[in-house]
């Protein structure tokens, strides 16, 4: 076997370091993205949607979850509070009550989250909950 001399080595030695060089450069894009995407995953869920949006708190939600004038036989009064992203996402996919209701009432509520609409409050929460990242 011959030995190479130094100008057959130099293309492969240029090309390992590029290698290396692009290798360095994608692991500081994961360490500078990660973080991000960890932020925005803490805040999707620590945002909130109220039930009913607040133009029409004077309106129950029926279990179908459309809104209808108060005391409407078989719905639901407004809920006395927001509820964070997290509990929205945990009565989704966990099949948990949302808290302070009964089960009647968390489905009336999820049923009215799921046909927020963009423009409606809670809507860019709700969508986040959906396509989480990461």
């Amino acid at each position: 076997m011959r030995d190479q001399d130094d100008s057959e080595l130099a293309p492969a030695n240029a090309a390992r370091r590029r290698v290396l060089r692009l290798g360095a450069t994608g692991a500081a894009a994961v360490v500078t993205i990660r973080p991000a995407l960890a932020a925005t995953a803490g805040s999707v869920l620590n945002c909130d949607i109220a039930v009913p949006e607040a133009a029409n708190r004077s309106k129950w939600i029926k279990a179908d979850g459309t809104l209808v004038p108060a005391g409407t036989w078989g719905s639901y009064p407004p809920a006395w509070r927001t509820y964070s992203g997290e509990e929205v996402r945990s009565a989704l996919y966990e099949g948990d009550n949302l808290p302070w209701t009964t089960s009647g009432q968390t489905s009336a509520y999820l049923n009215y989250i799921r046909r927020l609409q963009r423009g409606n409050s809670g809507f860019t929460c709700f969508a986040s909950i959906q396509n989480p990242r990461g």
